[in-house]
């Protein structure tokens, strides 16, 4: 059995364990969950995620309980294909979506999960950053998948749904090596219905547009809505359309916190982006890894973050070879092989 030190991960090197535990059909244990963290341990998003994948492949599981610090889980012989999962409150429901989205791309039929929870929420990936950016981009490399938006859930009350669908795909090699000319950035912005006298969203939408032309960027306002939520909150999505690659930034409304403010904030981490080579924003480089030990390839990234290093340790303990070199340029670059028994 695998054997798998969380000391220095979070809830991603679990995400990625049981990612690829499902789809070569490796047990492992993991010990010392979140260690390096303040309240180490499962917390309930990371259970939910156990849950899920339990479920979906019929795993045996020991220790799937509230702040457990090791957790053995054997996957087993069923594969699932219509699955739901209640998070509860604001729990990320796409980084649900981030577990078994690689499981259910190499599935020889039709998959699809329904999940409650947050859908735009702080330290995940908003929905609409799926939608419009990690999906067009994976549909690049043999990906078929959507995302199906019923209700936003913003923090603290949730309470989103969503589903993501999956149809029989095909991968081949990611290779992200250079991004291209930048044709676009499409401008998605959405508040609380409670918000639209503020004309929050609105507002988020037009400044964005205004910095990015004042910088000399091609930007367009692509959607601006007004939706019912339990709890007031906004978000918007700066969606980078280069010749190869697509590429996200992402900010959400907080309470105190003005609509220029947010979008400031995106614009600020696209142009800071947008000043290097990579071909991969910062957040997707991590979300591609799993992705890329399934079909091997070549990834430029923007930097070599604590989730790309544990994720990297994760990944070869599963028999990768994945690995980093560096550019001459100085920028990072995945590179990795088919794990051997999917050749």
């Amino acid at each position: 059995m695998l054997t798998i030190d969380g000391t220095a991960g979070g809830g991603q090197l679990l995400r990625t364990a049981l990612s690829l535990a499902a789809i070569t059909d490796t047990p492992f244990r993991i010990e010392n969950i979140r260690g390096g963290r303040p309240n180490p341990g499962l917390k309930p998003q990371h259970l939910t995620a156990v849950e899920l994948v339990e479920t979906l492949c019929d795993a045996d599981v020991a220790g799937a309980e509230p702040d457990a610090e090791a957790l053995t889980f054997r996957p087993g012989g069923a594969r699932r294909s219509s699955l739901t999962a209640a998070i509860g409150t604001a729990g990320s429901l796409t980084l649900l979506f981030d577990t078994v989205l690689p499981i259910m791309a190499t599935y020889a039929e039709p998959a699809r999960l329904t999940a409650t929870g947050g859908t735009n929420v702080q330290w995940a990936p908003t929905v609409e950053y799926q939608q419009f950016v990690k999906l067009p981009l994976l549909a690049e490399f043999g990906v078929e998948a959507a995302i199906d938006l019923a209700t936003t859930g913003f923090y603290p009350a949730g309470g989103g749904e969503a589903t993501l669908t999956t149809t029989p795909s095909s991968l081949s090699p990611i290779t992200l090596e250079t991004r291209g000319a930048l044709d676009s950035v499409g401008i998605y912005s959405k508040a609380a219905a409670s918000l639209a006298d503020r004309e929050v969203a609105d507002r988020q939408a037009s400044q964005a547009e205004t910095e990015l032309n004042a910088a000399s960027v091609p930007a367009e306002i692509r959607r601006v809505e007004y939706v019912p939520t339990r709890s007031k909150g906004s978000s918007l999505l700066l969606c980078a359309e280069y010749a190869h690659s697509v590429v996200g930034f992402d900010a959400l409304g907080a309470p105190g916190r003005p609509s220029e403010a947010v979008a400031a904030d995106a614009v600020r981490r696209f142009r800071a982006f947008h000043a290097t080579t990579a071909a991969v924003d910062v957040f997707m480089a991590d979300q591609l890894m799993t992705f890329l030990a399934l079909a091997g390839g070549r990834v430029r990234l923007p930097a070599v973050t604590a989730h790309v290093r544990t994720n990297l340790d994760v990944i070869t303990a599963f028999g990768s070879d994945m690995g980093l070199d560096r550019q001459p340029d100085g920028m990072p670059v995945l590179t990795a092989s088919p794990l051997p028994e999917l050749q």
